[in-house]
């Protein structure tokens, strides 16, 4: 069994309270990660599937109300997509594409996006088109429907896209050598006593590969400008 990693204490300065720095988890790996997602979409389709066999009253599960099964359906399927598209991006900051095909890169970033689409947009033109449900029965599902897309779509975007040449660009600048985030921030800091951390009790401490697998795909331009740093991505 592997001994637990010891915290450190960073004691404080007159600008900033005392903070705890904990190891980075480590990198994984991107292509079980992919694999796993594009799992969770396939079976995502197929409760969509479903729903749309309940819908025609292909599948009728006697136990429970035909609305309640299609419901049912609509978050498993919803479920499925959101955590497809966290193994998809997770996957991404580890093994990045190229951002030298400006289409490649968008459509691989946002897979989930496309995936949710197509999890949600049949079953609800097909419920639009359905004449045969009941007024209160279609209503609710279009709008179920309609809250699962949003929600599924919102948490698929990846909203801090890394390239190949931007990931390759901060390993060779800081090679081996410790950077710093915080729990809530998408940025990695060079230094613990950065002015963005002032008021940050809890940093986690690993390699900028390590910082960019966990979201933090940028440097901090505090930290930028200290270091006269200008090879790397920064958040201005």
């Amino acid at each position: 069994m592997a001994e637990k990693k010891e915290k450190k204490i960073i004691k404080a300065t007159t600008e900033s309270v005392e903070k705890t720095v904990k190891e980075a988890k480590p990198v994984g790996n991107a292509g079980g990660l992919r694999t796993g997602a594009v799992i969770l979409w396939v079976v995502a389709i197929i409760f969509e599937v479903l729903a749309i066999l309940v819908m025609f009253g292909k599948i009728n599960l006697t136990f429970m109300p035909q609305l309640w099964q299609l419901i049912g359906f609509l978050v498993l399927d919803l479920a499925c997509v959101i955590i497809g598209a966290q193994l998809w991006k997770k996957a991404n900051h580890i093994d990045p594409v190229s951002k030298a095909n400006k289409t490649k890169f968008w459509l691989w970033n946002n897979m989930g996006v496309i995936v949710c689409c197509f999890a949600f947009f049949p079953f609800l033109i097909l419920m639009l088109l359905n004449k045969d449900l009941d007024k209160r029965t279609k209503t609710i599902c279009i709008i179920a429907a309609i809250v699962a897309l949003l929600i599924g779509g919102a948490a698929s975007i990846d909203y801090n896209p890394v390239s190949a040449e931007d990931k390759a660009a901060a390993v060779e600048t800081f090679g081996d050598e410790l950077v710093y985030w915080s729990p809530f921030g998408h940025v990695y800091h060079t230094h613990t006593d950065c002015q963005a951390l002032n008021q940050t009790e809890t940093l986690t401490e690993g390699t900028v590969e390590q910082a960019v697998a966990a979201n933090r795909t940028r440097l901090c331009k505090f930290c930028a400008t200290r270091d006269n740093i200008t090879t790397v991505v920064t958040d201005e």
